[in-house]
């Protein structure tokens, strides 16, 4: 039994629950105390996650390291697994990382039920990691519908005007998902007659006839595919993120996106392979549908928060394209593209967050432009997650999108060349309108006077902000200027993953 991911979990749910004890009666006491107290736990995870990444063995990434494997259930045969690869070890440090820069952010604003928050925030935390580190089916669907919960109140509670209507929406789009996505992981069991997805992967569909694999594909798929979410079945995604408090949209941008896509690299291709290869060119459809869709209802929004929202329809588009295309750099594309979207998302969604606690509003046309001239720092910062998001070269979001679309000049055997030819010429012109959106935008927030009716005085970037935002700037840069850095962890877990001897 390996300690590290034990701990990994431990930590933040004892956290979780020593917050359930009385604490301090003063409110400026009770509060100082759990800014403090958050920030020590989620930095104790965060450090665990790094001892975790330093004594990885990188030589060696596609097997399973740091396993636990314990009785869970015994009567139903079911255990508690854990693991890490190449593949899940950078979404767990990634996990880490913001919910401590969602602490950190939190150590300088004023919130409603600071206690309730911090709570709620490291439930959310074990359910992320969990979701990351489980070997076993049934487990990984535990913890896959554990953040469902604690997300819910994050927007519920800690939203904005039309939070209860967002947060209804989030959950039910999300059960419903879950609950198709429960049929196809029991559908395997029935099959295979084991929920063991390290055994599963190496078996590589063995046992089960090509239609069962293709039913239990697009059970998971769509289960997966709405938390990814994918299009037509992203409806839920703008509505939660433009009413989710800043940390709420940080989190739900840069983790629990990952979740969905995550599922398909962990169960879906390795475990269903004949399911893949014939659902595949579907899968590819709707991902550049979703690519195009996304950019153009970028172009359409006002509000800052909500086009950042509609332009992860259209990155994920880009992660799923790379899953579509079956092939070791499409895959390996889809996962250098979920944790450069985690950086960069999560890093708008803090800097929109900063713009409407200052300006009161999102509103791009009330924002009036000139940004650049009131607030400097803020503005670059803006900037340039703007054109990381846009993909320019030498910043992490340009890998993942440009390895997509060449995956897609050369499909896995058996997939139509011609059709995946025009999945990348799709994809190409959705690169375009994504670069359109953007500037569009910063014409209209960052550049030109500023506008009479914007306000007073503003504070540029603060302490707590830059402590926040800085890391994610470094990783977006070191990413984008050394992509090796991560291709080189995930190459032989893809490789394992897709079958290779």
């Amino acid at each position: 039994m390996s300690w590290i991911p034990i701990a990994l979990l431990t930590v933040p749910l004892a956290g979780a629950l020593l917050l359930l004890a009385p604490g301090p009666t003063r409110p400026e006491t009770r509060a100082r105390l759990l800014r403090a107290y958050g920030l020590g736990v989620s930095g104790i995870t965060f450090v665990l996650a790094l001892v975790l990444a330093l004594t990885f063995d990188y030589g060696d990434a596609g097997r399973m390291q740091f396993t636990t494997d314990q009785s869970w259930i015994p009567g139903l045969d079911l255990r508690f697994h854990l693991g890490v690869d190449g593949i899940s070890l950078p979404l767990i440090v990634l996990t880490t990382l913001l919910t401590l820069l969602c602490f950190v952010y939190l150590t300088g604003t004023r919130n409603e039920r600071p206690r309730a928050l911090s709570c709620t925030l490291l439930v959310l935390e074990v359910g992320m990691i969990g979701t990351f580190l489980a070997l076993d089916l049934l487990l990984f669907f535990v913890f896959f519908e554990v953040v469902l919960i604690p997300m819910y109140f994050v927007i519920a509670i800690w939203g904005g005007q039309g939070r209860r209507a967002a947060a209804i929406k989030f959950i039910l789009y999300t059960v419903l998902g879950s609950v198709v996505l429960l049929l196809g992981l029991l559908l395997i069991w029935a099959q295979t007659g084991t929920l063991d997805m390290v055994a599963l992967a190496q078996a590589h569909g063995s046992g089960m006839a090509r239609s069962v694999q293709i039913v239990a594909f697009v059970a998971i798929g769509i289960g997966l595919a709405v938390k990814t979410p994918m299009w037509p079945l992203h409806t839920w995604l703008p509505d939660a993120h433009t009413e989710a408090p800043t940390v709420g949209s940080v989190l739900l941008a840069g983790v629990l996106l990952k979740m969905g896509t995550y599922g398909f690299a962990r169960i879906a291709i390795p475990v269903l392979p004949e399911g893949a290869a014939a659902v595949a060119p579907w899968l590819g459809a709707f991902a550049v549908v979703g690519i195009i869709y996304g950019a153009l209802a970028c172009l359409a929004q006002r509000d800052l928060k909500r086009m950042i929202a509609y332009s992860s329809v259209g990155h994920m588009g880009f992660v799923l394209l790379g899953f579509a295309t079956l092939t070791p750099v499409g895959i390996n594309a889809a996962l250098f593209g979920n944790v450069a979207h985690g950086l960069i998302t999560g890093l708008l969604f803090f800097l929109a967050g900063a713009v409407k606690e200052r300006y009161g509003t999102a509103d791009m046309p009330t924002l009036g432009g000139g940004m650049l001239g009131r607030l400097p720092r803020m503005g670059s910062l803006l900037t340039f997650a703007c054109v990381a998001s846009l993909g320019l070269p030498g910043l992490a979001g340009f890998w993942g999108e440009m390895l997509a679309l060449l995956g897609a000049y050369e499909p896995g055997a058996g997939l139509s060349r011609p059709l995946y030819l025009t999945f990348m010429a799709i994809g190409g012109i959705g690169t375009v309108l994504t670069a359109a959106y953007f500037l569009v935008m910063l014409s209209k927030v960052t550049h030109g006077p500023p506008a009479k009716t914007s306000g007073g005085l503003m504070a540029d970037v603060r302490g707590y902000e830059l402590a926040a935002w800085v890391p994610l700037v470094a990783l977006i840069l070191l990413f984008g200027l050394w992509p090796k850095a991560l291709l080189l962890i995930t190459t032989p877990a893809v490789q394992t993953l897709l079958g290779a001897p």
